[in-house]
């Protein structure tokens, strides 16, 4: 009885399917992109705390999201990694560890719950990591009222975040137009075409695996798109947030600076 319980409390992780000769190159790849995301975040959070001109709510707020980045990606790239130097008959997770990760990984506590409660006849997960499209799929129960909740909380955070996002657009393409001051105008464009193009690879990247998990024979494509959305993120933000902001892009190149004159004494 002890052993069953123990069995039906482990699941078995279907990571990425990489050949041998593109094993070295995808671990090398990811490995490299995590050490870069964390380097870059964490160093950008450093530098904003150990300047005083930069402890601005707006700089607090970048802050906010490095540290998220990086807990983000530690979530899942060192799972990935292990993953890919195992054979596939030792990727297994307990099932607590599986729906805790899926609650850090999107921080809504009502559909992890709902996904906890479904009893289990399965013990696969179709994807390199917990979410809770994998956890609904254990069950084979009906997994309606839970298809029902995730879509609806779907399109009002998703709809509540495109109109919050295309109003205050129009605001400041309003007072663009009305403004004279070209300076300004080229600093609001810069600025908000970062922004942009950062949400719309977020949504882009959401609205990918969102759909190739209703497509089983599409697996393998949503399993790499799945760990991409998650790795390209959190490497871009800290490079675009962060050079993209005059004062911390000044910090940096005083640093590097102050270095190369301590090099050279």
């Amino acid at each position: 009885m002890e052993n069953q319980t123990f069995m039906e409390d482990i699941l078995v992780l279907e990571g990425l399917m990489v050949t041998s000769q593109s094993f070295i190159p995808a671990f090398v790849f990811l490995l490299l992109v995590y050490i870069f995301i964390v380097v870059s975040n964490i160093g950008l959070v450093a530098l904003i705390f150990r300047s005083t001109s930069l402890r601005q709510p707006m700089y607090l707020l970048l802050c906010n999201m490095s540290i998220n980045d990086v807990f983000g990606a530690t979530i899942i790239i060192p799972h990935v990694l292990r993953d890919l130097l195992i054979s596939n008959s030792k990727r297994y997770i307990y099932y607590i560890d599986c729906a805790i990760q899926a609650f850090s990984f999107v921080l809504v506590l009502i559909l992890v719950g709902l996904s906890v409660r479904l009893s289990r006849c399965r013990w696969i997960i179709f994807n390199p990591f917990c979410d809770n499209a994998s956890l609904f799929k254990l069950s084979c129960e009906s997994v309606l009222i839970n298809n029902i909740y995730g879509l609806s909380y779907t399109v009002v955070l998703l709809g509540s975040s495109m109109c919050s996002i295309t109003l205050t657009y129009l605001k400041i393409a309003a007072v663009c137009v009305i403004s004279k001051n070209k300076a300004v105008n080229s600093k609001a464009l810069q600025t908000c075409a970062t922004h942009l193009a950062v949400y719309i690879i977020l949504l882009v990247s959401g609205f990918i695996i969102v759909i190739l998990h209703r497509f089983p024979h599409l697996s393998d494509h949503r399993k790499v798109a799945s760990v991409m959305g998650h790795v390209a993120l959190p490497a871009l933000n800290a490079v675009i947030y962060g050079l993209q902001i005059k004062e911390v892009r000044q910090r940096i190149v005083t640093l590097f600076r102050n270095s190369k004159v301590m090099e050279a004494k």
